[in-house]
């Protein structure tokens, strides 16, 4: 059957066109070259699932491309991308579920795929990928060349993948966002410099005329070549307009413009738009036919020419409640740049200033905003579990960024056990937040579902991040929690990690011997786990080195006020409060802290 047959054309897919995920999407700065990020969750999937073909697909409007793959017969492997007739994930876009197939050819959504025929996609089974407001933008998936019963192993596997391979992207598009808005707090630091000047000299009068002549010399040159500030009455309509010239040979013409002008905006005047609207209005090429269009009168066509039109921007000035009172026009006469995008922000804060006499700038706010959204989106929700108390708390380092590499985890298993985990990436920045993401969702998947010994289980986290390659030495606690004899037993294992601290119930306080080294280490090493019990009212409490660290004493002293501190607190504080205490007591905080704590119940 060739490929224009009717029966070949599909109904084209609403989803594939959303331009929240195409945004989404590009935010990820994929294409169909390869990552090594996603080629590392393409292999695992081969190599976990013994399959020929796996894939990380990315799916936009009109094709589906790889940044992670293995298996891909050629030309595909090196084109790394494939039209939407040759692709099953953008389906799995669209139903936003796995979609799993034994035999393709036996469903009628894609049994006429070209991918059947072009690629040997037989068995299917494919993860939705997403971004952090649960946007489907591809599949992770798993091909064969022939039929196959997926298992519910298999399965969970290749979900577990997902969500850590959804995770990077997630982190890809934080990160891309964090950049732009470094990049905006920069421009507004470095415009805030220039401008902070600005707003002194305007609060320092509070004669208007004074006020307008100030600024008008504060523009020009920095800013334009000339300059026109144009003032409205109660009405709206022009009281004053005056300028500055940069050329003081064209003063005079310059007076002569503002003079006439006052009475002499046309209806097609974009200053006259300006002050009607409250819109800016820019042109980054313009010539003196502007000016023509805009007056009523011709003797301005002439001036205009003397004083220079080259480009010109023109932003309202407003008050309290955006009310416009006035536009600041800048002109650049032919030869210097024309205006941009940076320039039109630039003049838009000086309307601001000029209407309101105060300047309010968020600098770094936004980077702020970003970093925090990462970090929390990526700290989980504590469960409830029968039989114990569960509290957690993050607090990023006082000099830096809401985002680190300090974490925390507690999920509950298949068979109602608790897996809780502790653990700190090196670094205080969006790269250890993207790390310590990876690692999360590493010991997620690599313990969600076994009941390995702990120490096997860190040690299977030891060869993830080896065979991974995930870039990072790291400590953490990784403990497993089941009831017994009317209160708790605990199994933990300690890679490097400051050590578990016992509140028991009677009041003393101790710490639970037992440190491991580091995970992350070029040759991973023999890993011993550990067992304490918690009788009713018994508390556990994880933490990473941020409690207890200081640049002006060593750790062991932070450990023994730490003791002293859990001590005079007593047992019987909720946890909830006892994480708040210990925290608020971290004055001078030189490194991010993490806080687990677990009650018998």
């Amino acid at each position: 059957m060739s490929e224009d047959d009717p029966e070949r054309k599909a109904t084209p897919i609403p989803a594939l066109t959303d331009p929240d995920r195409l945004r989404s999407l590009d935010e990820t700065r994929l294409d169909a070259v390869p990552d090594e990020a996603f080629d590392r969750f393409a292999r695992l999937v081969g190599d976990l699932l013994d399959v020929p073909v796996a894939l990380v697909s990315l799916v936009d409007a009109d094709r589906q491309f790889f940044p992670g793959a293995t298996g891909l017969p050629q030309p595909w492997a090196a084109r790394r991308e494939t039209p939407l007739s040759h692709s099953f994930c953008q389906h799995v876009v669209d139903i936003e579920v796995p979609m799993v197939l034994p035999d393709a050819r036996l469903y009628p959504r894609v049994r006429l795929n070209l991918a059947i025929e072009d690629l040997g996609v037989v068995a299917y089974a494919g993860m939705p990928l997403t971004d952090l407001e649960g946007r489907v933008l591809g599949s992770l998936c798993a091909i064969d060349s022939k039929p196959r019963a997926w298992t519910k192993e298999q399965l969970r596997t290749l979900a577990d993948l997902a969500a850590a391979c959804s995770s990077e992207l997630r982190l890809r598009i934080a990160v891309r966002s964090a950049e732009q808005a470094r990049r905006r707090a920069e421009e507004a630091h470095d415009r805030l410099a220039m401008l902070a000047g600005m707003s002194e000299m305007l609060g320092g009068t509070l004669d208007v005329t004074t006020a307008v002549d100030r600024l008008a010399h504060a523009m020009v040159p920095l800013l334009a070549d000339w300059c026109l500030i144009t003032l409205v009455d109660p009405a709206g309509r022009p009281r004053s307009i005056s300028g500055v010239h940069r050329d003081g040979e064209r003063r005079g013409d310059l007076a002569r413009f503002a003079t006439l002008l006052t009475t002499g905006l046309g209806q097609e005047s974009l200053i006259r738009s300006v002050l009607r609207s409250g819109r800016p209005v820019m042109r980054g090429s313009a010539g003196i036919e502007d000016v023509a269009r805009g007056t009523t009168r011709p003797e301005l066509v002439p001036l205009a020419e003397r004083l220079g039109v080259g480009s010109h921007v023109t932003v309202p000035i407003t008050a309290v409640g955006d009310r416009v009172i006035g536009a600041v026009t800048l002109v650049n006469r032919p030869g210097r740049r024309g205006f941009d995008a940076s320039d039109l922000r630039t003049a838009q804060d000086i309307g601001v200033r000029a209407g309101q006499a105060v300047g309010n700038s968020r600098l770094y706010g936004e980077q702020r905003h970003v970093a925090e959204v990462l970090q929390h989106s990526m700290l989980p929700v504590l469960p409830t579990v029968s039989g114990m108390e569960l509290a957690a708390r993050y607090l990023p380092a006082a000099d830096r960024v809401e985002v680190g590499g300090d974490w925390y985890d507690a999920f509950v298993q298949p068979d109602g056990e608790l897996i809780a985990a502790i653990g700190d990436v090196a670094g205080h920045d969006i790269e250890a937040a993207a790390t310590m993401g990876q690692l999360r969702n590493l010991v997620r998947g690599n313990a969600y579902g076994r009941d390995d010994p702990v120490e096997e289980l860190v040690a299977n986290l030891d060869r993830a991040i080896g065979g991974l390659r995930v870039p990072t030495v790291a400590t953490a606690v990784l403990a497993r929690v089941r009831p017994a004899d009317g209160g708790l037993r605990v199994c933990w294992c300690n890679a490097g990690h400051p050590p578990p601290l016992l509140i028991r119930a009677d009041g003393t306080v101790s710490v639970a011997e037992g440190r491991g080294p580091l995970l992350g280490l070029t040759r991973p090493p023999r890993r011993t786990g550990r067992t304490l019990t918690l009788a009713p009212g018994d508390t556990l409490l994880l933490h990473t080195d941020g409690l207890i660290e200081r640049r002006d004493q060593p750790i062991d002293e932070g450990q023994a006020e730490l003791l002293e501190q859990l001590a005079a607190d007593g047992p019987a504080v909720p946890l909830a409060v006892l994480c708040d205490r210990l925290l608020a007591a971290a004055h001078r905080r030189e490194d991010d802290v993490a806080v687990l704590a677990l009650r018998a119940g």
